[in-house]
């Protein structure tokens, strides 16, 4: 039969039960997390967000109680009240912050019972993540799992301290808006007021937060819910929560240092790590050089060099015609890769081609001599300046890669980040960040056949390439930054273009004519004419650095309800069918597969 808590009030959580309460009464409430029956003494370990205690039901002192306790099963919810004691020595568990203690029961009420759960619910189980997240509110009790949330709270508060005591504000901006274009697909709305209009789940606040300094807010800060229709992965999710801010009158500098004094500020008070006070910066150009991609991770070496200059006489055949089609040589070494097997080679040499390679050359240097196919097509000139500038030695492997800039700088940076995965130089307690920054303003797209934005549109191009918007897209730069840490980008952000000339010849670059910019940004363009400050922010992934904080390897384990990589939600079977009387009051219909 359940009882109710009537005249009882809890005193202490489970986890708060310390030595200084020896002798005292207590009253704590929980659920069982085991139960143990010692032929005698019952043991029932209670259990709450705080930790667990170890109670103890004696028949010899309360045979009623005891009794009662024969009924209690895993999960039940229960409301104990009892003594706490210190344990037998024997009993000590040093592996737990209440193993020196136990608290004596003397009243027991069920609050509720439990049907026996899918999984145990315990730290040590290992849980199919499907299930998981399909009985997610019995996954969020296991320690391990609610830790996590925990943290991010403290990192949540946190955040919305640091940058109130530097004067922002924290102003809430709408989720039902305009869908306009920002790179990623919307989620839309259908309106029932509006029938045939729709709303747009905002892939970002980008255009309110230049609003709110339009309106003199001047410092704004919000952690904001973003929506993405894309495809998903790890560090990807539909539903996503940024740090988002903006300031006005601040160039690039002074927003990156209050950047930089967040994240030093988050990762001490969370982790207790004490970051450099600034953090290194490389420009877009020099990243993808030395890196192969615009997301460096800086735990390692293995850079990439430029090799064109001294392969240029080479006769090896991949060599020549990547160099007659205009593209480039470039290389890594390996430091104690020799010791690779052929199969560990030839399985490098697969993932190249299957990212984009038509191969991957390699050469093995080794105290013997040089091995590889390579080998006979350089000369000792050519070996002593690939000695020199590889800084290699005996032991290592060089890795070659000849094709277009862009084919190389890809492939190689993706066989650096494999590589040092391979031996083993990731160090997993390492933080180190960069800035990345001057990111070209725009991207060619072939297909379309005109310019897109690298970032957004709202990006304010160099001052010294405004002369270029019109005759040479391809050769502005933007005032636009990236935080990267660990080989993840964390967030980015821009100065944003304030004037409303320069935003609509913007537009013109991007092949939106001035009644196409009129009609979808026309309250952006306005806004401008009315004595738009100069302005810049950055929005910061929060599920990110939260991953990262926690240490987690997937932003699901940092999301209460997170979405699986089919978008959908185990829990609530979310996305499901909706009734043909809603799509009627919305004036919609159904066409699937041809089907209405």
């Amino acid at each position: 039969m359940l009882e109710n808590m009537a005249g009882l009030k809890r005193t202490h959580y489970c986890g708060e039960i310390e030595e200084s309460l020896l002798g005292q009464e207590v009253i704590i409430m929980g659920w069982v997390q085991y139960r143990r029956d010692h032929g005698g003494l019952v043991f029932i370990d209670l259990r709450d967000r705080t930790g667990l205690i170890q109670t103890v039901f004696n028949p010899e002192e309360d045979e009623i109680t005891h009794q009662k306790s024969h009924g209690v099963r895993a999960e039940y919810v229960l409301a104990l009240r009892g003594t706490v004691r210190r344990r037998p020595s024997e009993m000590v568990n040093p592996n737990l912050s209440t193993g020196g203690i136990e608290v004596f029961i003397y009243e027991l009420r069920v609050l509720n019972t439990a049907q026996t759960p899918p999984f145990v619910v315990d730290d040590h189980s290992e849980v199919n993540e499907n299930v998981r997240l399909k009985y997610r509110y019995l996954d969020l009790r296991r320690s391990v799992v609610f830790k996590k949330f925990k943290l991010r709270h403290q990192a949540a508060k946190l955040t919305r301290d640091y940058f109130a005591e530097r004067g922002f504000l924290e102003v809430e901006t709408p989720v039902l808006t305009k869908s306009t274009p920002e790179g990623a697909r919307d989620y839309l709305v259908p309106s029932r007021v509006n029938l045939g209009s729709f709303f747009a789940l905002p892939q970002s606040p980008q255009l309110f937060k230049q609003l709110l300094m339009v309106a003199g807010v001047d410092r704004y800060c919000q952690i904001v819910k973003c929506f993405r229709d894309e495809d998903l992965r790890a560090d990807r999710q539909p539903e996503f929560t940024q740090v988002d801010l903006e300031i006005s009158f601040a160039d690039q500098n002074e927003i990156i240092e209050i950047l930089e004094g967040y994240i030093g500020a988050l990762f001490q008070g969370v982790l207790g790590i004490n970051l450099p006070r600034s953090f290194p910066s490389l420009t877009y150009r020099e990243s993808m050089l030395r890196f192969g991609n615009d997301r460096p991770d800086l735990r390692y070496g293995l850079e990439i060099v430029e090799l064109s200059k001294i392969l240029a006489g080479s006769e090896a055949k991949i060599f020549v015609e990547a160099l007659a089609k205009g593209g480039c040589i470039r290389g890594i070494c390996a430091p104690g890769a020799a010791s690779f097997s052929r199969k560990q080679l030839d399985d490098l040499v697969g993932f190249a081609i299957a990212v984009g390679a038509k191969g991957l050359a390699w050469i093995k240097i080794t105290t013997e001599g040089w091995q590889g196919p390579l080998v006979k097509f350089l000369s000792e000139t050519e070996k002593f300046d690939l000695i020199r500038i590889l800084q290699a030695g005996a032991g290592d492997v060089l890795f070659f890669g000849a094709d277009s800039p862009a084919v190389v700088a890809s492939v190689l940076g993706q066989i650096r980040v494999r590589l040092a995965q391979e031996l083993g130089l990731i160090k997993e307690s390492d933080f180190r960040l960069t800035w990345v920054t001057d990111f070209p303003m725009f991207e060619y797209d072939s297909e379309a056949r005109r310019y897109t934005a690298v970032h957004h549109p709202f990006t304010a191009p160099r001052d010294e390439d405004l002369e270029f918007l019109e005759t040479d897209p391809g050769r502005v730069l933007a005032k636009a930054y990236d935080l990267v840490l660990n080989g993840s980008e964390i967030g980015g952000g821009s100065i944003r273009i304030h004037r409303p000339d320069i935003q609509s010849a913007v537009f013109k670059t991007l092949g939106l004519g001035e009644v196409e910019a009129r009609e979808k940004f026309g309250f952006l363009l306005e806004a401008l004419a009315y004595g738009a400050p100069p302005h810049g922010g950055c929005a910061l992934g929060f599920d990110r650095l939260v991953m990262f904080l926690a240490k987690a390897s997937s932003l699901r384990d940092v999301i209460a309800f997170p979405k699986t990589q089919k978008a959908a939600c185990p829990l609530t079977e979310a996305p499901g069918p909706v009734s043909s009387g809603q799509l009627l009051e919305l004036g919609l219909g159904l066409n699937i597969k041809g089907k209405t």
